[in-house]
């Protein structure tokens, strides 16, 4: 390989600049530089953006209502006055804050299970196998997502009541056991993720075709569906629309129970905004514990692929 100086001898310093850039871009794996001061500087403006509103809810729930009503922000930090609002949410006895929480995570849970393991059975038929109809279909059920939720929610309905599951759990879960974007999302990850080598190689070996899709599409889809999982468990976790229409106060979930916390004539902001924070807290503690994991499961999944 030319030497830098070679190159400024016979063709001039630009072109030896240049040469120095792309051999640093080669060693640094395509950077030639380090994010300078701008990128640092939006990144902390975004932060702060990010962190403001649940800054913003400690406060309201360490201040009194008095102290709401007379200054938009009562205090610049929060104080121990916020965990005894904590105590009278969980001790309250107008709502059943634990059965709501149990509530909450069954829905979670099972939905984030059953849709990350029927979205990607989906996902791996209409990318890897070929059968009549594949195409069609699956713009049908991407189709499916243009639709609003508002629209089936009669017969919905109607469909629970004659089931005799209103007011019941599975009324939310059974709805919600998979998402036309949760197969979109697998069959796109699998259409790249997985080669056709590898499904030839386990039916070499006798896998059926439950056993090729256990041992070999499954594992490899395991970045995508993570990040559906979470994505699933979030958005049944702070789902407030259908379950507010199927379950009653006596079997609520959360945002229920915070709808509850200002179903009066006073709405006391410093209780619903602690009520607020409850039902946020464990989303955060899912984020610090499985957030770098799922990062690395999907950078590893876009290398591979």
């Amino acid at each position: 390989m030319t030497s830098v100086p070679v190159i400024a001898q016979t063709a001039g310093p630009g072109a030896a600049h240049a040469a120095a850039r792309r051999r640093r871009r080669r060693s640094t794996g395509g950077y030639s530089r380090r994010p300078g001061w701008v990128t640092y500087t939006f990144l902390g403006i975004t932060l702060l953006l990010a962190i403001f509103p649940l800054y913003y809810t400690l406060v309201l729930g360490s201040s009194t209502p008095e102290e709401i009503s007379r200054n938009a922000l009562p205090q610049l930090f929060p104080d121990m006055s916020l965990f005894e609002r904590f105590s009278d949410i969980i001790n309250s006895t107008a709502i059943n804050f634990w059965k709501a929480f149990a509530n909450s995570v069954i829905i979670s849970v099972v939905t984030a299970v059953t849709t990350v393991f029927f979205a990607t059975l989906a996902g791996y038929a209409f990318s890897k196998l070929r059968f009549r109809g594949r195409r069609p279909l699956l713009v049908f059920v991407i189709a499916t997502m243009a639709v609003p939720t508002q629209l089936g929610v009669v017969p919905l309905f109607i469909l629970m009541s004659e089931l005799g599951w209103i007011g019941k759990v599975q009324a939310v879960i059974v709805p919600a056991l998979v998402t036309a974007f949760g197969v979109f999302w697998m069959t796109q990850y699998l259409e790249e993720a997985l080669p056709f080598e590898l499904i030839e190689a386990a039916r070499v070996d006798g896998a059926s075709m439950f056993r090729t899709f256990w041992s070999i599409a499954l594992p490899a889809a395991r970045p995508a569906a993570a990040m559906l999982a979470l994505f699933t468990f979030v958005m049944q976790w702070t789902n407030f629309f259908w379950p507010s229409i199927v379950l009653s106060q006596n079997n609520p979930t959360l945002p229920l129970v915070i709808r509850s916390l200002q179903a009066n004539y006073f709405v006391d902001y410093s209780l619903v905004m602690a009520g607020v924070f409850l039902v946020t807290l464990p989303l955060i503690v899912l984020f610090i514990f499985v957030g770098r994991q799922l990062v690395a499961g999907i950078m590893q999944g876009a290398v591979k692929g």
